[in-house]
């Protein structure tokens, strides 16, 4: 009983993704939806609708998915994702860069995509000039 607890607990990036383990640390698809939107509310009002507005779209477009492989990888990223999301968004430090081998992975449309949304949110995420002074200052 107690090792099924641990399991839940466990993220599903501190291992490599056996996707066996991975069904036990993952959440049914609405929870995770639900525990998405409030983890956006978190963040700054301009990324929390820029993530709401992503995340109900591709819940909705994965919708009448029926492989569940696709199902599980679906899951499993966003579960990722969710983990990843910043406990402060007001420290700098705490977001991550993308790591190399997830370029390499992806498709010429999917890097136009990043590439899309790399120039929009430096549109919406522009520092304030206190902020600049005082990132620069952090290392």
């Amino acid at each position: 009983m107690y090792s099924t607890f641990f399991r839940l607990a466990e993220s599903v990036t501190t291992k490599n993704l056996d996707l066996r383990q991975a069904s036990v640390a993952l959440y049914p698809p609405i929870p995770l939806y639900r525990r998405l939107l409030r983890a956006h509310r978190r963040l700054p009002i301009e990324m929390r609708s820029l993530g709401d507005d992503y995340v109900k779209s591709e819940f909705r477009r994965h919708r009448e998915i029926t492989n569940p492989v696709h199902i599980m990888g679906f899951l499993t990223q966003w579960k990722m994702y969710l983990d990843e999301l910043p406990r402060d968004p007001s420290d700098s430090r705490s977001f991550k860069k993308l790591d190399p081998t997830v370029y390499e992975k992806m498709s010429a449309e999917q890097l136009g995509q990043l590439y899309e949304f790399m120039h929009a949110t430096k549109e919406i995420w522009k520092p304030v000039n206190g902020e600049q002074a005082q990132y620069g200052t952090k290392k």
